[in-house]
């Protein structure tokens, strides 16, 4: 934050160029031209919701697990590992591991 509000101000107020700018602070004009277009950084904007085809069905399941883990004491709750174990053995999931633990 500190740096966009730098590079701002050294091409709004001070008037140097996007190149001096880029080249004084180390980043690439680029970076500098988009630091221009807005007053904050605008931060992540995710384009599209993600997509699980695999786990999308389960989803509830894994949700139903978990909100009944709250009650349980911390050593007693479910892994991801063993809610994997789970969805395989009670409802058929086809999916990886790596696919309920991310």
């Amino acid at each position: 934050m500190d740096l966009y509000a730098k590079v701002r101000r050294a091409v709004v107020v001070d008037g140097q160029s996007e190149r001096a700018v880029a080249r004084t602070f180390g980043v690439h004009r680029a970076t500098v031209h988009k630091m221009l277009q807005f007053s904050l950084p605008p931060g992540y904007r995710r384009q599209r919701i993600p997509h699980a085809p695999k786990l999308g069905s389960y989803t509830g399941i894994i949700a139903a697990i978990l909100e009944g883990d709250r009650q349980m004491p911390k050593k007693q709750r479910h892994t991801a590992r063993r809610i994997w174990q789970r969805l395989k053995a009670e409802h058929g999931l086809r999916g990886g591991y790596a696919t309920v633990c991310h």
